[in-house]
């Protein structure tokens, strides 16, 4: 039962006949959801990390987009700091991606200036296409999303993998002509894990790359 459609939900539902961003009940993201990947995610787990970078490594910053969401979209990012400056750094551009991504769906722009900032290569053609699913049919996102057990894995100066859950029980789909919004109880598919990987660019963002979903992950429920 969606409410804030996984980047795979959103993408396969694009494709689909008579799509429905909510898709509550769906069999589509009941089968296989313990393996919901979008372009650009890899089919192996986490790669494990070498010793930490030093903290030195995300010294070089980049003049970070301002990004405007309404207040009807909040969010709770767990922890926002581990105490590594290199990991920290990971954290940081991690939540402003995910804040740029429904910014992107609120301004209803699939090439959001500041959705490019945060992602790369299939990471962004992914992004976009995610945004597009919610365009398409002018729909928005509204309520309240808490990402937590984020933790960061350095894989080298450059790189690095992270995984996280989200629990999307308060947030939801809304239409844009008529402010209705899709809500549905909470289940155990209200709960998502994330992994994600990341590359350090030349200006010293994190941007992601590649990035896969399981909706109702075991390890993610309350």
């Amino acid at each position: 039962m969606n409410r804030r459609p996984t980047l795979i939900a959103a993408l396969a539902l694009t494709a689909a006949a008579g799509l429905s961003l909510s898709a509550c009940g769906s069999e589509d993201n009941r089968k296989g959801k313990d393996n919901n990947k979008i372009a650009g995610a890899d089919t192996g787990g986490e790669t494990p990390g070498s010793p930490t970078a030093s903290a030195s490594a995300s010294a070089a910053s980049a003049d970070r987009p301002k990004i405007e969401l309404p207040s009807d979209l909040t969010y709770t990012f767990t922890p926002e700091q581990t105490g590594d400056a290199v990991k920290d750094a990971v954290l940081k551009d991690n939540s402003e991606m995910i804040r740029a991504l429904d910014a992107a769906i609120v301004a209803q722009n699939p090439r959001l200036p500041a959705l490019e900032f945060y992602t790369e290569g299939e990471g962004a053609v992914a992004a976009e296409q995610w945004v597009k699913a919610f365009t398409d049919v002018k729909w928005t996102v509204t309520g309240a999303v808490r990402y937590f057990d984020r933790q960061v894995t350095i894989s080298s100066k450059e790189s690095a993998s992270l995984t996280y859950c989200a629990d999307e029980s308060k947030g939801f789909s809304k239409v844009i002509k008529t402010n209705e919004i899709k809500k549905t109880p909470a289940t155990k598919d209200s709960y998502v894990a994330y992994g994600v990987q990341v590359q350090k660019n030349k200006d010293g963002v994190w941007e992601t790359l590649k990035i896969q979903s399981t909706r109702g992950a075991d390890r993610c429920q309350p």
